[in-house]
């Protein structure tokens, strides 16, 4: 395996930002965020397209604004998402929520203008008795799901995700009983999917049109791969969208009915457009048949996606004095947890696997690589009362702004009762 190199940042500029704002810390670049917006938005489309941040990636009101300002519009995924877009400005009207907890205000969003996916038929229910005769659409389980593990995989019938296909008269029957119209299709088959598998999955969709007259959108949501990794490749969104594009022009052939396009990319607008540095705390080995560990002031309270999914980031180590040398080394983190791994095996989250990399010392730093797309948004927040993380945008003109603080421990314990 070869030794990955710093994506955004320098050496130079690593050990700037690591001294201003010390570490564990996010650093997002500005720049590639606006070069991953603007291939989002050239998406092919045949009748028009509407791109969504799928805010979950990562929820920073300073991302929201940036693509805002750029023309990108927003998928929620609980109502708490909502409050934060508006909180940050989002117009209420760019925003879709599609949440596996029903919110319980759902009638005050719909009034100020969001639009909404029914994820069950129980959501479909509860909607229809808050919002007779109201517009919705409505998220559709194909039966066939594809991501980069199985804990990825959203589509099929180990995913609970969606309204089954074969429910769909259930659909019909509820709409009319509340006089519901159903004006959106909306699927998602998984993070890291097969570009083959959305494909044929929006054929599918293409198909649950049909039996819906009043559907004038279709979400295919998101899911493209992107190559944190210098050995995997990432989604080329003009090569996976041509002939999708090619398929609702024929549907309009056939049909009549102009289709209007959405898509939901969280991982590909936030990848690698972000890092998490770290400093190398202490080292230490289990011997000559063992493994040489770093252990760095940072771990799952950061990134928490190879404890979990046993997900690939490239690291990176910035000797403060170099020697040329390489070495074979297991990455851990800081907490008091035997999983808190962040050089695990392939898609296997319980096996180790060292990695080559410049042969470090205490007080050296650490870089991980990839960390923009849920990592500040999905870590282990607080396990071992370790703080909140702040986050830095790298703007494109060189400055660096603090666009979160680091939480103290007032701030972890403010919340206790005694």
């Amino acid at each position: 395996m070869e030794i990955e190199k710093l994506h955004f940042l320098t050496p130079i500029s690593a050990k700037k930002i690591a001294e201003e704002f010390s570490t564990p810390c996010y650093v997002y670049s500005e720049k590639a965020l606006m070069e991953q917006a603007r291939k989002v938005l050239a998406f092919p489309n045949a009748f028009g397209l509407t791109p969504r941040y799928a805010m979950k990636a990562s929820s920073n009101a300073n991302i929201l604004k940036l693509f805002n300002k750029l023309g990108v519009h927003f998928d929620a995924s609980s109502s708490y998402e909502v409050r934060r877009a508006i909180k940050a400005g989002i117009e209420p009207s760019h925003i879709s929520l599609s949440s596996q907890q029903m919110p319980s205000d759902i009638a005050d969003l719909v009034s100020l203008g969001i639009k909404f996916n029914a994820c069950s038929l129980h959501q479909l229910e509860e909607f229809g008795k808050n919002i007779p005769n109201g517009e919705l659409g409505v998220r559709i389980n194909p039966g066939l799901g594809s991501g980069g593990t199985n804990r990825t995989n959203v589509g099929g019938p180990a995913s609970s995700f969606g309204i089954w296909h074969e429910y769909i008269p259930q659909i019909f029957e509820t709409a009319k009983k509340y006089g519901l119209k159903i004006i959106r299709i909306h699927t998602h088959i998984g993070s890291g999917s097969d570009p083959l598998v959305w494909q044929k999955v929006a054929k599918m969709s293409l198909d649950t049109v049909r039996k819906f007259p009043d559907v004038k959108i279709l979400n295919m949501g998101g899911g493209f791969k992107v190559g944190r990794m210098s050995y995997e490749k990432s989604t080329d969104l003009q090569v996976v969208g041509a002939p999708v594009a090619e398929l609702v022009k024929e549907f309009f052939k056939e049909t009549g009915r102009k289709l209007h396009f959405e898509i939901e990319p969280g991982t590909f607008l936030l990848a690698n457009c972000a890092c998490l540095l770290a400093i190398i705390q202490d080292i230490c080995d289990t011997g000559e048949n063992g493994y040489s560990f770093l252990k760095l002031d940072s771990g799952m309270t950061e990134i928490l996606r190879p404890s979990l999914y046993g997900a690939q980031h490239p690291i990176i180590t910035i000797p403060q004095n170099p020697t040329g040398k390489t070495k074979e080394y297991i990455v851990s983190g800081h907490c008091c947890e035997s999983g808190d791994i962040l050089t695990p095996a392939n898609a296997d989250p319980e096996a180790l696997a060292p990695r080559i990399l410049e042969e470090a010392k205490i007080g050296d730093l650490c870089v991980i690589e990839g960390a923009g797309a849920y990592c500040s948004s999905m870590p282990a927040k607080n396990y071992n009362s370790y703080p909140e993380a702040p986050e830095v945008m790298l703007k494109e003109d060189g400055s660096v702004k603090l666009i979160r603080r680091r939480q103290t421990l007032e701030q972890i314990i403010q919340n206790e009762v005694q």
